[in-house]
This record gives structure tokens, C-alpha cells and sequence, in this order.
């Protein structure tokens, strides 16, 4: 998403570089794209993580792409949460098209690297499209609320922090009104993330701290 604000701090790298311990030897003997996703709750530090691992990656000549969830919303962002107001009951996850995401994955461990992807432009609401060539990228990185629920993902990664945790984080990126509408939204939400807990490979803690479960 252009005009995403990320505030990369030392615990979000520190987290990073465990995650990629973790799968290095997994990345290198994979013959094809690795694909990882990064999902949790909102502000709980996933773009921020997700950018860290792809700096960790860097160090080890590895190249990576992320792709954003927020890329992928059904409406621009200003006119989701107008969507929202008039209609708590449309949060979720179909406001994304999660289904899209797991074609353009699909389609890339098929083998084609060249992909017109959607691109939100957050200043002016709307949603425009970028083509991106991975050809020459080994690790694909999938980052939002949702992501883990994505079928062609070799790594499920999952923030464990909650609403209670993530307030300061949200005031600081400052991209939506704190108010108890957002508080609602983010219940909401909590409902459908936490479950994915469950589901994941590699948890982060609260402590930033990683835990290997599945794999």
C-alpha cells in the first residue's frame, strides 16, 4: 500500500531474525518461491515485522517481495471504514479477497513470476495496479489480519498481541480515529484472528520472542 507508514523499531528486527534462523535451511533447500505470511491483529507490528525479516533475508542475499493484505480490500481504505460505519456487521474477512491473494500465489508456484497485482494509493482512496516481476525473488512475504488463512503458504508466522496490547502502536501510526467505533471493530476482528493462533507455524510473543509449533 503507497503511503503506509512503518515504525520499525529493535524488538520487530530482534523477532526477525529469529523467524529467519528458524527457516533459513528450509528457504535454501526449497527448489522454487518460499512462501511465508505474517498475520495478527491490527497493530500488532506485521508490516513492520514482515519488512524486518525481508531486511534479515537481504543480509543473507536472499530477495524477497511482500505482498500487503491491505492491497486487496474489496473498497480503498477511507471508504471501507465509511462502508463500516454504516454497516458494523461487513468486518471481516470478506472485505478482503483473500481468494485472490491464493490465485496470485498459485500462479507464481506455477511458475509464473510476472503478476499485475492490485496497489492502494491510501491519500487518495482509491486503488490502482502494478505489475511486479518476481523472477528473480526467493521468498515471498504475505503480510495482514487475514493471511493465515491462505492456502499456499509454506510458513504461517502469527503475532500473538491483542487489541490491549497494540494501543500505543495504533496511536502512533494514527491511521484511524481511537474511538469506542474503532474498539468494536477491533473485537470484532479479535474474534476472527485469535482462532488463527491455532493454525500457525512460528509464533511471535508478546516479547517478541519466537516459537517454533508446527514446524
Amino acid at each position: 500500500m503507497r503511503g503506509d507508514i512503518l515504525i520499525i523499531n529493535e524488538d520487530h528486527r530482534k523477532a526477525a531474525r529469529q523467524v529467519v534462523d528458524l527457516i533459513f535451511d528450509k528457504i535454501k533447500s526449497k527448489k522454487g518461491k518460499y512462501i511465508i505470511s505474517v498475520a495478527g491483529e491490527s497493530g500488532a507490528g506485521k508490516s513492520e515485522i514482515a519488512a524486518s525479516i525481508a531486511e534479515v533475508l537481504s543480509e543473507k542475499n536472499i530477495s524477497s517481495f511482500i505482498f500487503q493484505q491491505d492491497d486487496y480490500f474489496v473498497y480503498p481504505p477511507k471508504t471501507n471504514a465509511k462502508m463500516r460505519i454504516i454497516d458494523i456487521r461487513q468486518v471481516g474477512m470478506s472485505e478482503v479477497k483473500l481468494d485472490l491473494i491464493d490465485e496470485e500465489l498459485k500462479t507464481i508456484l506455477d511458475g509464473n513470476f510476472k503478476i499485475e497485482k492490485p496497489l492502494v494509493i491510501f491519500e487518495e482512496d482509491r486503488i490502482d495496479k502494478e505489475i511486479v516481476n518476481l523472477e528473480n525473488v526467493k521468498v515471498i512475504i504475505v503480510e495482514g489480519t487475514y493471511v493465515t488463512a491462505l492456502k499456499n503458504i509454506d510458513q504461517r508466522v502469527f503475532i500473538d498481541r491483542d487489541l490491549n496490547d497494540t494501543k500505543e502502536s495504533r496511536k502512533k501510526r494514527n491511521r484511524e480515529k481511537q474511538d469506542k467505533f474503532l474498539e468494536a471493530i477491533l473485537l470484532i476482528e479479535n474474534k476472527i484472528i485469535s482462532p488463527q493462533k491455532s493454525l500457525a507455524d512460528i509464533i511471535i510473543t508478546k516479547d517478541y520472542d519466537v516459537e517454533s509449533v508446527n514446524s
